[in-house]
């Protein structure tokens, strides 16, 4: 009697268990839902056009080479590829190679955007078009083309007390803004640059789509004769890492050893 008596009680906390095993996972799956909705509410999503693919320079786009993708709203709306557009690029070709799985821009088919004429109708509202001087190593060699996005680094001159109380000029590096859209380089967008220039190209100026606030700020910094470089982003990438420092030769004295040891442990893991 005994016996049977355990065996129910071990049945019966095995199903209790199991139940609440299961509200648990179930409790989590909703919140994980949540959680992406109220992602996809605050970030936005859309569907757009990708290579299926890889695809050589030169390829004039049949169906077979394009798919589709949801990606985040954020920084590619208006830029990236939509589904809807798909029969406008059909039969023509892509200015360079593309491997799949990347995303469709503009700046990708030889002539780019057929559909308006100027850089203003490019510029999305409540957003501003400001140029910065950005030439050689401070454009990644001259790589950066339209539709690209950037991050802006700047480096500075600024006081500091020294010794006497003698004010010093201390060189100070930091990341100012991050996930900038490139709407042109020299006088060259999306719509105008040569499709037969698969190389890095000359220009001395790089115009970028900025909020109202950013553009203030990138033109008071090349007054002070600060030096602005960008440093180029995958077409995906759209992440963006908060508090990054300031950079000063201390800092570099401090974190160096460090972030080296770090950058090896990555690469590691990824081999």
């Amino acid at each position: 009697m005994k016996q049977k008596i355990v065996l129910i009680v071990a049945i019966l906390a095995g199903l209790l268990a199991a139940i609440l095993t299961r509200t648990y996972l179930s409790s989590k799956d909703a919140e994980l839902e949540t959680m992406k909705k109220k992602w996809k509410e605050a970030h936005g999503t859309m569907e757009v056009l990708c290579y299926v693919k890889d695809v050589p320079g030169g390829t004039a786009l049949q169906e077979s080479d394009l798919g589709t993708r949801v990606v985040p709203e954020s920084g590619l709306r208006g830029q990236a590829l939509t589904k809807n557009l798909a029969s406008e690029i059909f039969g023509r070709k892509i200015v360079s190679g593309h491997r799949e799985g990347e995303l469709v821009f503009w700046s990708d088919i030889e002539g780019g955007n057929p559909v308006g004429s100027g850089l203003a109708n490019d510029i999305r509202k409540k957003m501003r078009a400001v140029s910065i001087n950005a030439t050689g190593a401070a454009a990644v060699s001259g790589m950066v083309k339209p539709n690209d996005h950037v991050d802006v680094i700047g480096t500075f001159s600024f006081p500091k007390p020294g010794a006497d109380d003698k004010v010093v000029q201390e060189l100070v590096t930091c990341t100012m803004l991050q996930n900038v859209l490139v709407l042109a380089t020299g006088r060259d967008t999306a719509k105008t640059a040569s499709a037969f220039n698969f190389g890095g190209t000359s220009y001395s100026t790089v115009t970028l789509e900025v909020t109202p606030r950013e553009a203030e700020m990138l033109v008071f910094c090349e007054q002070i004769k600060g030096r602005l470089a960008l440093t180029l982003r995958n077409r995906s990438d759209t992440t963006y890492e908060k508090e990054l420092p300031q950079v000063n030769f201390d800092k570099i004295r401090e974190e160096i050893e460090e972030l080296n040891n770090k950058r090896q442990m990555e690469i590691g893991g990824a081999n």
